[in-house]
């Protein structure tokens, strides 16, 4: 209800009627598509769907049949082509395949995908949605000018672990059928930015992360303190990840 009347609320004083977010078939898009549908009516909510060599077949289904359960206006948009346009660019394409599917090479998806998102809400002026979650936001395991792109960022505020319940309340209390699919609360959650790949190839396990993390920022305790309940590198690792990507979360 909290998320909801905060979006529902900015949106109006902010004189925004519509909304437009990429849905990757993951658990962070679907749960702020289903609370956009629910603040302003899933009339008023437009998604991208957005592939790419590395997005599995199910991801693309998945978003599709949870844009059809809620009812929203979507489109799939490959970025095969326009990745492929900057890997035979002369001025950055060899440094793309210098490195295939690696740092470069996954942020440059991640902003492909925002600047999608960003033609269609100036063209139309609606406001665009970042789905990121607390627990990836916190640590930097986002995207400049990527998927953080968007004038609200719904999940900002919420724990990887609480958005997994959310997913669940929203499917328990629906009054039809739940709208996220089941495989997106049971797959590893993953980017897709390269082959295989799956979050906890370079996080700690979420309920782990966000033990840490929310020691240090809800609790505002110190690292000596959570490291007699946590393994103390695991715990050093997260605070210095947090203190790194200060310069994400200040833009």
């Amino acid at each position: 209800d909290a998320l909801t009347l905060g979006l529902r609320d900015y949106m109006r004083k902010c004189g925004f009627s519509d909304c437009i977010l990429g849905l990757s078939g993951g658990i962070d898009s679907a749960v702020a598509a289903c609370i956009a549908a629910r603040a302003l009516g899933p009339n008023h909510v437009h998604a991208l769907l957005m592939p790419s060599r590395f997005s599995s077949d199910h991801s693309v289904d998945d978003a599709v049949e949870l844009s059809n359960a809620l009812g929203i206006d979507h489109e799939v948009v490959p970025i095969e082509s326009i990745h492929a346009a900057y890997t035979k660019s002369t001025t950055v394409g060899a440094e793309l395949l210098d490195s295939p599917a690696g740092l470069a090479d996954q942020n440059l998806q991640a902003r492909i995908r925002g600047a999608l998102v960003m033609v269609r809400s100036n063209h139309n002026g609606w406001l665009a949605l970042a789905t990121g979650n607390k627990s990836e936001l916190a640590i930097g395991y986002c995207t400049l000018y990527g998927d953080m792109a968007g004038g609200f960022a719904v999940l900002c505020d919420v724990f990887k672990q609480d958005v997994y319940a959310l997913a669940e309340h929203i499917n328990s209390t629906a009054k039809d059928a739940p709208p996220i699919p089941n495989r997106t609360l049971t797959k590893p959650p993953s980017a897709e930015l390269a082959p295989n790949q799956v979050d906890q190839d370079t996080l700690p396990e979420y309920p782990l992360l966000d033990g840490i993390l929310r020691g240090l920022i809800e609790e505002e305790r110190s690292v000596q303190s959570l490291a007699t309940e946590f393994p103390a590198a695991t715990v050093e690792w997260v605070a210095s990840r947090l203190d790194k990507n200060e310069f994400k979360r200040r833009q």
